[in-house]
């Protein structure tokens, strides 16, 4: 089984890294593939460029096996759907069951997602849960996908819906670039690798306002 895991990444943190390690513990996964947006059609475009994020990744998962990036969303053209994602590994990984990750909050905004009853074709669909998640009165579609045993997922090659409690990191790339706009200290949230490349290259830095004297 592989697992699957889109973000923007800007930039990769421990609530990333964490959930992609314990994941690939929990349901025994051959590799983890951590997948950067290169547009990501939900929200506001990405503060630092793909390439930047890409080397903040390769930083983060250096001696990490199991760990790999996969770059096809930034070498496609366009917004970076996710279906059109797992279609294309699909075609590549032909029988290998694939477990798509998202968190719960993704999980609620799922039906405002491109094609997204279709993401079932290609994989199965794992939500990330905090613990105490109650879930909220599922409809048919998915309660007919529902599985409570990861060997289902093993057996089958797509279209089970999971729910797995994670330890939720609570750490916001969002408040991390506040931080480095600040120039408060980011220590411990994310690998001191990628802390040392974003201060090298002055990312997530305000624009300096000019004072009129």
């Amino acid at each position: 089984m592989i697992g699957i895991f889109g973000g923007t990444f800007d930039p990769v943190h421990y609530g990333h890294l964490r959930s992609a390690l314990e994941v690939k513990e929990i349901f025994g996964l051959s590799e983890v593939r951590l997948i950067p947006s290169a547009q990501p059609p939900h929200r506001e475009q990405p503060a630092a460029s793909a390439l930047m994020r890409l080397r903040m990744l390769d930083l983060a998962i250096k001696n990490q096996p199991g760990l790999i990036i996969d770059t096809r969303e930034l070498t496609r053209h366009g917004a970076s759907y996710m279906v059109d994602t797992l279609k294309s590994l699909r075609q590549e990984l032909k029988n290998e069951p694939l477990l798509l990750f998202i968190g719960s909050d993704a999980f609620n905004q799922l039906n405002t997602w491109h094609q997204w009853q279709h993401l079932f074709d290609y994989a199965h669909i794992v939500v990330m849960t905090r613990p105490g998640f109650e879930i909220q009165n599922l409809d048919d579609f998915f309660k007919a996908r529902r599985v409570s045993e990861i060997t289902e997922l093993a057996h089958n090659r797509a279209g089970k819906l999971y729910f797995l409690q994670v330890t939720q990191l609570d750490i916001s790339a969002t408040a991390i670039r506040n931080m480095f706009a600040e120039q408060q200290n980011p220590g411990f949230l994310l690998p001191d690798t990628v802390i040392a490349y974003i201060k090298k290259h002055k990312l997530y830095q305000r624009p300096k306002s000019h004072h009129l004297h």
